[in-house]
């Protein structure tokens, strides 16, 4: 073997050997790859047999024409007409407009509530741990008690709402229940008081991850308590307010029990929400393949809401503050 033979095995050694590296950390990050997936499949299945294939089978029975009260005529496959019967449905139009009301009113007063009970409790004093389980008891109480118990306040005859507000004076009782604007009032005010709490329970997750080195710089440098929390507190805390706005939006859109407890959709049609509409479409009226095309539709709007949320606001909300 000559000089130049060997020169240039001397070169190609290096390569081979960073070739072989290279192999060998693909092959690692192939088997990585691979035992991530198998640990996953489990929870993927489980995603796809209960949420994904009932999703695919609600779409598919939306493209039908199917009544519960005449089972002898069967499913008759008709397309779209469903989805264009609803974009022209005058009740669904109303119901719409209701529910988003309802999201904005309801989203909007809890997230303000929630930010102040959680800067409260997040403050150490005597008694916070019994004053923590207070405020989330509202929220662990099932909403369909929640709901009567609201009912049984507002009630036009023995409510106590009308008892400590007219005392013995009957005859100027309020059918709070009864008046369209007030029983809308009423459904959000529950929804409120109920909820609140679970809004404040994640923005309190995003007070207390914040260091209190940057309370006490912020301290030192001679900043007032509206200063810390405008400059200090808000900006660390947008992740948890965006957390708590998506949960509570999405939770506020798909509102069903507090209506059909409190006002079944009335007085006319002034609470009938979204939701509601498509259940008495689908076990009142038996149109089962237009109750599914409004849960259908609900569903991927509050998907594109969630997206919506995440690329847009969640991207203003979570950007860095420039130093």
């Amino acid at each position: 073997m000559n000089t130049k033979d060997e020169d240039r095995l001397r070169e190609e050694q290096p390569c081979r050997l960073l070739d072989r590296l290279s192999i060998l950390h693909m092959t690692q990050s192939t088997r990585d790859q691979t035992t991530g997936w198998l640990m996953v499949f489990p929870a993927l299945t489980v995603v796809t047999i209960f949420s994904l294939y009932p999703a695919m089978d609600s779409f598919l029975l939306s493209l039908h024409r199917v009544y519960l009260s005449l089972p002898g005529l069967g499913q008759s496959f008709i397309g779209l007409r469903n989805y264009t019967h609803l974009f022209q449905d005058p009740v669904v139009h109303q119901a719409f407009i209701v529910t988003l009301g309802f999201v904005i009113l309801s989203t909007t007063l809890e997230l303000l509530l929630g930010l102040g009970i959680a800067l409260v409790i997040h403050e150490h004093f005597r008694g916070r741990g019994w004053v923590r389980a207070a405020v989330l008891i509202p929220w662990a109480i099932p909403t369909v008690v929640a709901s009567q118990m609201w009912r049984f306040l507002l009630n036009d005859q023995y409510g106590v709402v009308n008892l400590i507000l007219f005392g013995d004076r009957v005859g100027e009782y309020v059918p709070w229940l009864a008046d369209p604007w007030t029983a809308f009032c009423a459904i959000v005010v529950a929804d409120v008081w109920k909820t609140s709490s679970f809004a404040g329970l994640l923005i309190l997750a995003g007070l207390q991850a914040i260091p209190d080195e940057m309370y006490e710089a912020a301290r030192i440098d001679g900043a007032r308590a509206w200063q810390r929390f405008r400059h200090v507190t808000f900006p660390l805390l947008k992740p948890a307010i965006l957390t708590a706005l998506l949960f509570r939006t999405i939770d506020a859109f798909r509102v069903f029990d507090l209506v059909f407890v409190m006002t079944q959709g009335g007085p006319g049609d002034a609470t009938q929400v979204i939701q509601f509409y498509g259940y008495k479409t689908l076990f009142t009226e038996g149109r089962m393949g237009y109750g599914t095309t409004v849960s259908v539709t609900v569903f991927v709007a509050l998907l594109i809401l969630s997206v919506f949320y995440v690329r847009t606001m969640g991207s203003t909300l979570l950007k860095r503050e420039p130093t």
